[in-house]
């Protein structure tokens, strides 16, 4: 089985009212410029929904299609994402350390026998906790 029929609250309904509303939008749009009304839209839009309100399997190949897709541009579109986060977050922090010289993991070599770091303060009772 694919993670699309396992998925329980992905259904041919909620797909088909979607691309009701995407297609509905569509029609109306060219209007809030002195354009025309997009009938070939308008009608589509209005099969989506009958298909959609009344769950067709009609429409499963499409939802199928459309699932797939979304799992593609995930595999393309994170990566980036993150990489964009990491380069413009995460490396000036750490170039700013740098030039500050600090080491908050401790990860320069020291000359000690041991890295571990004692303790001084004093051990905590565990009293009001919350």
């Amino acid at each position: 089985m694919s993670n699309f029929e396992n998925n329980k609250a992905f259904s041919n309904k909620s797909f088909g009212i979607v691309f009701f509303i995407v297609f509905f939008l569509l029609a109306f749009y060219p209007l809030t410029f002195g354009g025309e009304l997009k009938i070939w839209s308008l009608f589509i839009s209005l099969i989506f929904l009958v298909l959609g309100l009344f769950n067709s399997k009609i429409l499963n190949p499409l939802s199928k299609l459309w699932f797939k897709f979304g799992i593609f541009l995930a595999k393309i579109i994170s990566p980036i994402i993150l990489g964009i986060i990491f380069f413009l977050m995460v490396t000036p922090i750490g170039l700013i350390m740098r030039a500050f010289k600090k080491d908050v993991l401790n990860l320069k070599y020291n000359d000690n026998k041991t890295y571990w770091i004692k303790k001084t303060d004093p051990k905590s009772k565990m009293k009001n906790q919350f």
